[in-house]
């Protein structure tokens, strides 16, 4: 498997767009706009079928090789319009998502027509087509992952800011407008670096079922895009390597893959969540409460000590 060529090229873009998308995923949960991913993507296959056109036109050989770049320029309009909307506009969040969900499919299917190309075209960008992925697919992918990675990692704590609290943001004189604008448009990089690999319908599944597993273990911001960044990068290659085995498609086995791993961790963790609890209460239950302790652990406080000063009887207990 690892001596051809092509799977050489769709293993490089499984990894890049399961440490990309989680990444990007993470502020969108944040910020309650899960279904953003989804939107753009949409609006994406209009670009796609743009790219197509122009190609065509300029006889282009194969004649989608704008079709990438096509699809980052309808995706960064389609999240820079959505962001305007949700913040001046009067239409509402869910609306103006289902503009963008409608809008983008129909657009899609009419330049696909004028390209002189059919719905069977899309296809492979709707579900993902991994296996045809070209060198210089992977070239761009490459790039627009390391922009996403940059972006997302290098202005965590500003983006989480505005992602958290906008208000909170505003106040410690961040560029709140500048930053939303930036969240909207690398997001919708991300749409397109994964677009290859699980495809325009399934990208918004990529970006946030990582960090739906990541939320249900770590403790913090952090550790839960660095947790979902191992999920994604896991279950994308696992994916690919189910695929080459079996003619399945590589985007629905990637989804399915990780809502599998969501339930696992669903299922486990209640009981995991007990255990703690149990350890935790039966450390704390004193078997001879009438009998003072020996050793008390540096920083406690005895009781009856004036002004709760720390008090040991015994040897002090040490890590």
């Amino acid at each position: 498997m690892f001596s051809s060529p092509l799977m050489q090229r769709a293993l490089i873009a499984a990894v890049v767009v399961g440490l990309a998308a989680p990444v990007m995923g993470t502020y969108l949960v944040q910020r309650r706009l899960s279904l953003l991913g989804d939107g753009i993507g949409h609006v994406a296959l209009t670009g796609v079928a743009a790219g197509w056109l122009v190609g065509n036109a300029m006889s282009l050989t194969p004649h989608d090789a704008l079709a990438i770049p096509g699809a980052v320029v309808a995706a960064v309009i389609g999240a820079l319009a959505i962001d305007v909307v949700r913040a001046r506009g009067r239409t509402s969040g869910d609306v103006a998502l289902a503009l963008l969900f409608y809008g983008g499919i129909a657009g899609g299917v009419l330049i696909i027509g004028l390209a002189g190309g059919t719905t069977a075209n899309l296809m492979g960008y709707l579900f993902g087509s991994i296996a045809t992925v070209s060198t210089s697919d992977l070239v761009q992918i490459v790039i627009l992952g390391a922009l996403v990675l940059g972006v997302g990692i290098g202005l965590r704590p500003a983006l989480f800011a505005v992602s958290h609290d906008e208000e909170f943001a505003r106040s410690l004189g961040l560029p709140v407008r500048l930053l939303n604008m930036m969240i909207a448009i690398v997001a919708a990089l991300t749409v397109t670096v994964a677009m290859r690999v699980v495809g325009l319908l399934l990208v918004s599944a990529i970006m946030i079922l990582p960090v739906a597993i990541s939320q249900q273990v770590a403790t913090s911001f952090r550790a839960t895009m660095r947790l979902a960044m191992g999920v994604g990068v896991l279950v994308c290659v696992s994916g690919l390597v189910i695929t080459y085995f079996r003619a399945l498609s590589p985007g629905a086995v990637i989804v399915c893959l990780a809502i599998a791993v969501y339930a696992g961790v669903a299922a486990v963790r209640p009981l995991l969540v007990n255990r703690s609890r149990a350890r935790g209460a039966q450390a704390a239950f004193d078997p001879h409460p009438d009998h003072p302790d020996d050793v008390l652990v540096a920083g406690m406080t005895e009781p009856g000590t004036a002004g709760g000063s720390t008090a040991t009887r015994g040897t002090t207990a040490r890590e």
